[in-house]
């Protein structure tokens, strides 16, 4: 990767109310020089705002947003220089591709031979060099969000901000836009700031991930940490797909505790450091069906739970199963399609095992 170019942004308990409702609420977050950070959430969550607040068009209530450490909250939209990718691109249909990309530099009065050298290095950047006297009628939607990547990077802003720019795509056209966005952060190197509702674009594309619900940042981190060690039941269950088991503390076991779940007793083991919750205490774990195997024969596992299946889907990699068991109720596991051990019917009996680190303690989302 490039060395970073871009700018760090700060905000500083950031709060957003239209009369008695709270859109955003006292959110404070770094975002790194270079990095690519996704503001996600369900609708409703404020993720939004909290974009449409740093490029300068939504005035906070409260707060503060700093850039590189200057306060430029009070600054208007065109003093903050930040480059844009809208829903549904926002392109000029009259204008051609390379009239679309050259628009912000002609608004700075950029002279002819400089503004032309640089849509040319745009387009270059997104691959549509060929494409630059085509208009957006005559592009498919893919090639029509490249267009606007390339425009909002032109002018070489100081941060860019895409508010769902992938959403209005089908789904394996996304697919294929998130490695393309992926790859253009890492050659240009630039701090990105991104929102969606899609976890697994999310995952894909982002250093890190800020998750929010109800206006307020829940869990901020690496994908990878968010999705292995969520700290919530929602981050847990709206970061992917997540069994729940709440229980009561047994008591203390090797590297961790054990938990008693309907009469059944699970073995929990903690990270290195993490200290166990006391005798008695309830405590609520996530587990991911994907870390729930299917045992065979006499096999064995620190976990086990028997039950029939419920219910079954098959999603081309695998089969998600859904399995009622005695004293865990239904869980939820997910069986590798290529060679299964067994062809998933209902009511099938089946014995399903997890190690003790696969399931998290997590806790229960405040009211």
């Amino acid at each position: 990767m490039s060395e970073p170019k871009g700018h760090a942004l700060a905000l500083l308990s950031l709060t957003k109310k239209y009369g008695d409702f709270v859109a955003v609420a006292d959110v404070t977050l770094d975002v790194g020089r270079g990095e690519f950070l996704t503001l996600l959430g369900p609708s409703g969550s404020g993720k939004t705002t909290i974009l449409m607040a740093v490029a300068g068009f939504v005035a906070p209530t409260a707060g503060a947003i700093l850039l590189d450490g200057r306060d430029i909250t009070p600054l208007p939209p065109e003093k903050r220089d930040f480059g844009m990718v809208f829903q549904g691109y926002a392109l000029f249909p009259h204008m051609t591709v390379a009239e679309n990309v050259a628009f912000p530099l002609r608004v700075r009065r950029l002279p002819r031979a400089e503004r032309d050298a640089r849509v040319r290095a745009a387009l270059d950047l997104v691959q549509l060099e060929a494409f630059a006297d085509r208009l957006p009628r005559q592009l498919s939607g893919g090639q029509q969000q490249r267009v606007a990547l390339a425009r909002a990077l032109v002018f070489d802003p100081a941060l860019l901000l895409l508010d769902e720019p992938l959403s209005a795509l089908d789904k394996k056209l996304r697919a294929e836009l998130q490695e393309e966005l992926k790859a253009l952060h890492r050659r240009v190197g630039r701090t990105f700031v991104n929102v969606t509702h899609d976890q697994e674009e999310a995952l894909s594309l982002s250093d890190r991930i800020a998750i929010l619900n109800h206006g307020r940042l829940v869990q901020a981190g690496a994908p990878g940490a968010l999705y292995e060690r969520p700290r919530t039941r929602f981050v847990a269950d709206f970061l992917g797909k997540s069994n729940f088991l709440e229980g009561t503390v047994w008591g203390p076991a090797p590297g961790g505790f054990a938990l008693d779940v309907g009469g059944a007793r699970l073995a929990v083991r903690l990270p290195d450091g993490e200290s166990p919750p006391a005798e008695g205490a309830r405590s609520l774990l996530s587990l991911r069906p994907e870390k729930v195997a299917l045992l065979s024969g006499e096999e064995s596992a620190e976990n086990i739970a028997e039950g029939r299946i419920l219910a079954f889907a098959y999603h081309g990699t695998g089969f998600a199963l859904r399995v009622e068991t005695a004293h865990l109720g239904e869980i939820r596991a997910i069986l590798p399609a290529w060679k299964a051990p067994i062809a998933p019917a209902e009511g099938l009996a089946v014995r399903l095992g997890w190690a003790a680190d696969a399931a998290v303690p997590v806790q229960e989302d405040a009211a």
